[in-house]
């Protein structure tokens, strides 16, 4: 069967086609490489012992969307990562964010609807649920008003397919991912931000190997147990299966309803200077950090309840805090010694 990524040579898109790969899916990557590398599908490659199909699009131009399914009429699934996903940025510069996540969705949509029964997993996002009321939050946690643009486009987003799938043979899995980190065990692919690290964990990476003076950490005067924001962090190669576990049930026939929405986390919450302490503790280093004002968009505290993940999809997050820290930390030292090696 084959299956089209979107946005595929990414963090978490590289990491899925990889599982798709190691499960016997022939996988199409579509991907604009604005802020991914070609180097990616190597990796992938060197992991699978396969190459992916690839093609460099656009999905914002939607000739380019129409094309592509004419070329590849016979894809079983899709699996839609593309999308510019850094909280400050989307602050920053909402219409960039609103034309790339809201328009390339619409594209995709209008032709998997021309196909007839088409499969559609949607990578979402717990920032829907805002600062969530209680915690562990579940899927019936109210989607509250999005708190930057880049919240808004996935809450939009879930609409749209929503809206969609009522009137469509279209059927859909809403992902709502809690907080990627780590990398590929082999060290072939991981996480790769251009420019100034949007993320946590990536931010620690670069400061342990000395690309960063110092982590800035931003609050400690949150009402948490050391002050500092909570987050559920979550190993991306279980998150990466999780999507090939949704999209089964969804070509098996065994979804109960058109649309369906799972939490995608550990349930365990961890702290911003947990994360650091465990860094330090993988790494056996002490990491310089400071403590700076809050940042805009920031929730005090958001962690999943897996429940229905776990019972309903089948799938549980494997993977330790620590587990995925040391592969993020074996991922940047490797991409370090090549880039000097290169040098």
């Amino acid at each position: 069967m084959k299956i089209l990524v979107t946005g595929g040579l990414g963090f978490i898109g590289s990491h899925t086609a990889v599982e798709l790969q190691n499960q016997g899916f022939d996988v199409v990557i579509v991907d604009d490489l604005s802020n991914s590398s070609l180097d990616v599908l190597d990796g992938i490659s060197r992991i699978t012992g396969k190459t992916p199909i690839f093609e460099k699009l656009d999905l914002r131009e939607k000739n380019t969307v129409q094309n592509f399914f004419k070329r590849h009429s016979d894809i079983s699934g899709v699996i839609h990562f593309a999308a510019s996903k850094a909280v400050g940025e989307s602050v920053e510069n909402p219409l960039m964010y609103y034309e790339n996540n809201i328009s390339s969705l619409v594209y995709l949509l209008q032709e998997l609807e021309k196909k007839g029964n088409a499969n559609f997993i949607f990578s979402s996002s717990c920032t829907v649920y805002g600062q969530a009321e209680k915690m562990p939050i579940t899927e019936d946690a109210p989607v509250q008003q999005a708190i930057s643009p880049y919240g808004n486009t996935k809450q939009i987003g879930e609409e749209i397919i929503k809206d969609v799938v009522k009137v469509s043979d279209i059927n859909a899995v809403l992902l709502r991912y809690f907080n990627p980190i780590g990398a590929h065990p082999s060290a072939e692919i991981g996480e790769l931000p251009i420019g100034v690290p949007q993320n946590l964990v990536p931010f620690i990476t670069q400061t342990g190997i000395g690309l960063r003076q110092e982590l800035s950490v931003f609050g400690d005067d949150y009402p948490t147990p050391d002050g500092t924001c909570i987050r559920d962090y979550i190993h991306v190669v279980d998150l990466a299966k999780a999507h090939v576990v949704a999209l089964r049930r969804l070509l098996e026939k065994k979804n109960v309803e058109k649309t369906e929405v799972f939490n995608v986390g550990t349930g365990k919450g961890s702290s911003v200077l947990e994360v650091i302490h465990a860094f330090e503790k993988v790494s056996q280093q002490k990491l310089p950090y400071k403590i700076v004002g809050r940042r805009e968009g920031d929730v005090i505290s958001a962690y999943a309840n897996t429940d229905k993940a776990n019972k309903v999809l089948g799938w549980k997050a494997e993977s330790t805090l620590e587990e995925a820290l040391s592969s993020a930390w074996k991922w940047e030292q490797k991409i370090r010694k090549a880039i000097k090696v290169n040098s």
